[in-house]
Formats: structure tokens, sequence, C-alpha cells
């Protein structure tokens, strides 16, 4: 859902914030005031198309900036804010566009940096604009697919993941057969290579972690002479000539008398009695240390060499051991299906016509399933467009296997049918009259007509369609009366589960609304300053006045916007 909409020098909008409630929300105003170019704003949010024209004369870009919340059902969205390394922080998202007067475009989400590629992915999961001649995915029959999955979700979800696990085996074992069977000349090449690679690694005889232990040893070997100095002098501190221990038995011993004489000393008594253990021990370990120290030039020389080789292994396989002894596993398995090739051929072809048969029977178990739902859906639209009185038009989903036929197994691998979805091509049809044929929902040609079967859409799809605002930017041109009022009610049904914004110049959608926000615009210091008011109840009942007159509000279109009101708050 849209919380709050700031907007900066964005065509004649200086400076805008405008808060969005739940529920139904119309704004309204005269032409040219700027209610279209808020909805250009949000649309330019969430990955729009940008232009330096956006940019308001006399500034140095423009600015907008949305703040969403999202609930906890939003996997889909979970799923790219995850891709794109974007946490959703206490169940709220910031988006940010920026448009420089260079026509630079700049990008954030949750104040990160990202692609405008990943804006619009994620932003139109958010938000859905519909206006009458920009029906984005609706009017594109490539997501026709994608609507009837989400109408089917609770039947489909289940076999569609399956579906897409083997579709991912497939594709994967297809491009390693692919690659396996392709140049035998650059076959034998890459051979020979990553043969002398797993010669050159094994010949090493690596062990994990043996550059850094080598590299240890070489600092103690170089630094010999001085640690048995330092140590030994330490060792004599204590135990030889300098007699530190000694006077520290002296300390305790004497302490020892002190404590029968006075027992509040045996506490310190102790302190010192225990220290002189602990230097004691200390003392034998130091001996100990530099006895084992070894003058070895030669065992120096060595590790500089076997260092020397492993380093030159790394500038060809890795950082480090671990990952020169990673890469020598990797190119043992590609070696062995080099070496057995035609062996390897034909055990894969195999295994990939079982997985293409398999994958036939998922994607046609799909298929019935996505054709039972078509069913479904039809009807539910259908008995949306009777309520919108569009009686006579016949909807249609038309769901289209592509059939292989009688292809054998083989050639099933080399020409499948199958995409990441199925084998199914999913277009939605309509018929507006009777005795017309069906044609694809993109051709349909009337204002009217257009509007009504996107609410009718809608109505159906809003719940399933993941998005967390509408926005219907005039879609109910070209209609007026009773129809006019069908698409009032239907606009407000769908913003009972959903967040609608909606322009509108009909009185009865702007009486359904639960917020009703007025632009308006106004000269100050020579330039166009556009705001956004939201109305009281007495402010929307002169404005629904001033839209069913359309000049002077007279009292008659006043009590005839409190009729419309009324009748409203009753079918709400």
């Amino acid at each position: 859902m849209l919380l709050e909409l700031t907007i900066r020098n964005f065509a004649i909008i200086e400076e805008l914030t405008v808060s969005y409630e739940e529920g139904l929300t119309v704004l309204t105003g005269e032409t040219g005031a700027g209610k279209s170019i808020i909805i250009d704003a949000i649309g330019l949010l969430i990955g729009g198309r940008g232009s330096v024209d956006f940019v308001r004369h006399g500034s140095k870009r423009a600015e907008i900036e949305g703040i969403f919340t999202v609930d906890g059902e939003a996997k889909e969205l979970d799923h790219y804010l995850e891709d794109a390394g974007v946490p959703i922080e206490e169940g709220s998202i910031i988006l940010r566009r920026e448009i420089t007067g260079a026509g630079k475009s700049i990008c954030r989400i949750n104040g990160k940096l990202t692609t405008l590629a990943v804006l619009r992915q994620i932003g139109q999961q958010l938000v859905d604009i519909h206006g009458q001649h920009e029906h984005q995915q609706l009017m594109q029959t490539d997501k026709h697919r994608m609507f009837l999955d989400r109408f089917a979700e609770e039947n489909l979800a289940a076999s569609l993941k399956e579906y897409r696990e083997m579709y991912t085996r497939f594709q994967k074992k297809r491009t390693q057969l692919k690659a396996l069977s392709e140049n035998e000349q650059e076959m034998a090449q890459r051979l020979d290579l990553i043969r002398y690679q797993h010669e050159e690694i094994t010949n090493a005889e690596l062990k994990p972690r043996e550059d850094e232990e080598l590299a240890e040893e070489k600092q103690r070997l170089a630094n010999s002479e001085g640690l048995y100095k330092t140590v030994h002098g330490s060792y004599e501190a204590l135990y030889g000539e300098g007699k530190g221990l000694e006077w520290v038995m002296t300390a305790m011993n004497q302490l020892e008398e002190a404590a029968e004489m006075d027992p509040s000393l045996a506490e310190l008594k102790e302190t010192v009695t225990n220290n002189y253990y602990l230097l004691e021990e200390a003392s034998f370990t130091m001996r100990e240390y530099y006895d084992a120290i070894e003058f070895d030039p030669e065992r120096l020389n060595e590790i500089e060499a076997r260092l020397s080789e492993i380093s030159q292994l790394k500038r060809k396989y890795g950082t480090s051991v671990e990952e020169i002894l990673e890469y020598a596993a990797s190119i043992e398995e590609e070696l062995d299906n080099l070496t057995n090739k035609d062996e390897r051929l034909h055990e894969w072809e195999k295994e990939l016509e079982a997985a293409a048969e398999d994958l036939l029977v998922e994607a046609s178990n799909m298929s019935s399933i996505r054709k039972k739902a078509a069913a479904g859906l039809e009807d539910a639209i259908h008995q949306q467009l009777v309520d919108l009185y569009m009686n006579d038009t016949v909807f249609q989903t038309s769901v289209t296997p592509r059939d292989p036929g009688s292809m054998a197994a083989s050639a099933l691998v080399k020409q499948h049918p199958f995409t990441e979805y199925g084998i199914d091509d999913v277009e939605f049809q309509v018929a507006t009259n009777k005795g017309e044929p069906l044609k694809p929902l993109a051709k349909i040609a009337s204002g009217g007509e257009i509007s009504r079967m996107i609410l009718a859409l809608k109505s159906i799809l809003a719940k399933h369609e993941g998005v967390t605002s509408l926005i219907f930017d005039e879609v109910d041109t070209g209609v007026s009366g009773r129809v006019a009022q069908a698409i009032a009610e239907k606009i407000h049904r769908i913003a009972e589960g959903s967040q609608v914004l909606c322009i509108t110049h009909l009185p009865q959608v702007a009486a359904m609304a639960d917020t009703h926000l007025y632009i308006s615009k106004y000269g100050q210091d020579g330039r166009t300053i556009t705001s956004v008011h939201p109305l009281t109840q007495e402010e929307q009942t002169e404005e629904i006045g001033r839209m069913i007159s359309g000049v002077e509000v007279t009292e008659v279109t006043r009590e005839h916007a409190r009729e419309l009101l009324e009748q409203a708050s009753q079918k709400k």
C-alpha cells in the first residue's frame, strides 16, 4: 500500500507531499491542474521511462519518493528484494527516483542504489497503473498465462513448483550435452588443456592449508636466531644468572613467616606463592622452546622453493591451496566426460529423453489444471460483465498446449516445446457484441468497453496479482448513466481488498470515495504551483456538484450531489 508520495520539481509541480489511505481514494480537479502528472510521477517511481522533459524548468533535477507498506504474504516481492540484496525494513519499502537535468536517472530502494530494471521489477509488484490507452500487463498477451496461473494458484502451485525444478535440471543437462557434442577440434583442445592442468596440480601433491603452514615455518626459521636470543634471555633472567625466581622465592618465604604473625597477610602470601610456581613453569617452557629452535638454512631453501611452486599454481588456478584443489576436482569430472565422450553422450541422451517424457507428463497435467481454471475464470468474468451491462459480451481464456504429437523422445529433446512454465500458450479473447467473432483482448476498440473490461478483469484478478496498490487513470471515459454507476460500485468493491487510486470525471465514482483529494493549481511569483487538498464532506458535495453541472454549482446540483453521496453511503 502506498502511504506517502513526495514529488519535487516534476513538470509543473514544485514540491508536493500526499498521504494516502486504505480503500478508494479519488482524485478530481479541473483539466490541467496536474492530476495525471501525479500518476505520471508514480509511473516514473516504479520504473517508467524517464525524460529530461520531466524536470521542472529552472531546476537541476526532479525527485519522486514513495513509502509503501507490505504485508507478510508478499512472498514474490520478498524474492525480488532478496535477489536485489534489499531487505524490507519493518514492513516498509521506500522507492526513490531522480531525473537530472542532463537526463541521468538515479534509482534507490530503501536508500540503496539500484538499477532501473530492478526498480521496475519491484515497483510493478507494488503498483499497477491502468489508463484507457495504457493497460500494461492485461493488454500483453504474453502476460495472460501469468494471470491465469494466479487465478489457479491453489490447484496449480504444487505441480508448477515440481515442473520448474524438473525443467531446470533438464535445461542444465541439455546444455551440457550440447557442449559435449559440439566442435570436435575444440573438444580435443579442451581435453589436452584440462589433462595438462589436472596432471600439473596432481603432481604437486598439495595439502590443505599447506601454504599457510609453510609460511609460518618460514617465518620461524628466518627469525630463529633472534627468537633464540630473546627467549633464552628471558629464561636466564628468571632461572639463570639473573636469579629472578630466587628473589621471588625469598619474598615468598618471608611473607610466609609474616603471615604466621599477622593472618591478614595470608592472601598476599598466597598470591606471591601462586605466581612463583607460574613463573617457574613458564621458565621451563621457555627452555624447551629455545632448545627446539634449529638453525637450518637448507630447510629454509626447501620451504621457499615449495612456496614458489605453490605461488605459480595460484596464478593459474586460484588464490589459495583450497581453491586450487577445488578447481582440480571440478575439471576431474569434465576430464572423465571428455575422455569417455561417446559413452557419456549416449548416457546423457537417454537421461534427457526420459526427463523430456517426464516433463511432458507434468506439463500436460498443468494444461488440464489451467483449462479447468480457465472455465472458472470465464464464468467469473461473465458475471462481472453482466454487472457492468455488457450482457452480450463473451470472454474466453484460450489455453493452447504446444502438442508434440507423436514426436520421438530423441526429437522431443532437440525440439522441445517446453518453457519455464509448461507447454501452454494462454490468451484472453472477447467478443463484445452478438454475432461477432472472438478477438484478442488487446484489440478492443471502444473506450467504454475497454474501461469495463479492465474493471471486470481487475475485480477477479486483483487479489491474485500480488500488487498492493491499483491506479485507474480515467478508465471511466466514454460511459455515463447506469453504466457509470455500475463502474463506480465496481471500483469501490475492488478497493475493499486493495488500495485503489482513481482519477475520474464521473460524479458517481467520486461519490463512492473513501478519501476525496482535490487537485488545483495557482500562480505564484510568475510560476504555476499544483496543490492537493483532502476534501471535507461539505467540500466534497461542492466538488461533485461542479462535476455534475460542469459550470456553476447551483442548489439543484448540490442537492443532486447530496443524493449521490447518500446513495453511495448506503452501497458501501
